[in-house]
Parts: structure tokens; C-alpha cells; sequence
């Protein structure tokens, strides 16, 4: 079986984020360490937050630029309104909306926002897929 257990963003100001994505309702760990790394669980995805600087040495690469629009995450979320309000709510935690939400050509609505560090974060409902009450997404073939 084919699975991302944890996805880790390396950013600039460990506490800033760790701010940005409690305020879109993710969840702290108390495995988090204080200035170091911090833990946080959405969904059944766990986000990892670590220092820009410290996740290049780590992996044994140079300091990275940090721009983080060469891919993007996404979150799928149960109505249009749903899009509008996490797009909303990422705005008033600092984000900064780059595509508004709109009709996709697939069928569903979404947006653009990116973080503090640039990481885009794509915001979508897609009537195709089911978004179980886990915050799991079913593909149409599952």
C-alpha cells in the first residue's frame, strides 16, 4: 500500500506558522518540540513544521530560497461555502489568497491561498470525489 504518512514544510519562523495552521484548524501535537519541530494532525494527514534552514541541513542540501509555489497541497472541503470560509479564514491568519475561488473546469470550485512561507495550499470541493467523515477523500474508482 502506497501512503504520505506526514508532509514537512520547512519555514521560515517555526512559531508564526505554527500559528497560521492552527488557525486553519489544525491540530497540535504534544509530540511537537518547542523551537524545533512542531506536530500537527488534520484529518488524517499530519503536517510536520520545521525550520527552513535546519530541514536543508538535515537532508544534507544547502539552505533552500523557500519558495514553495513549484507544487502545491491541497485541502478538499464539503461545499462551496466551505472553499470560501478556509479561504477566508487563511486571509485573516496572514495567507495571501492568489487565485480566488471560482468554478473549476472539472466540475467543482476552488482557490488558491499561500502561507507565511509561500506554500500553496489549494482549497477545493469536488462533487466527484467523497469526502468521507474522516476528512478522507474517496476516489470515484474506490
Amino acid at each position: 500500500m502506497a501512503y504520505v504518512s506526514l508532509i514537512t514544510l520547512g519555514v521560515a519562523d517555526l512559531e508564526r506558522a505554527t500559528r497560521f495552521y492552527e488557525a486553519m484548524g489544525w491540530h497540535r501535537s504534544s509530540a511537537s518540540v518547542e523551537g524545533v519541530v512542531t506536530f500537527l494532525r488534520g484529518g488524517t494527514t499530519v503536517l510536520s513544521l520545521f525550520g527552513r534552514e535546519d530541514l536543508a541541513a538535515e537532508a544534507h542540501l544547502p539552505p533552500a530560497a523557500g519558495d514553495g509555489a513549484s507544487f502545491a497541497l491541497a485541502m478538499n472541503v464539503a461545499s462551496e461555502a466551505a472553499v470560501d470560509e478556509a479561504l477566508a479564514t487563511a486571509a485573516d491568519a496572514g495567507g495571501t489568497i492568489t487565485k480566488a475561488a471560482e468554478r473549476a473546469d472539472w466540475g467543482g470550485y476552488s482557490g488558491y491561498v499561500a502561507d507565511l512561507d509561500g506554500h500553496l495550499w489549494e482549497i477545493a470541493h469536488n462533487p466527484g470525489f467523497t469526502l468521507l467523515p474522516d476528512g478522507r477523500v474517496q476516489l470515484p474508482d474506490e
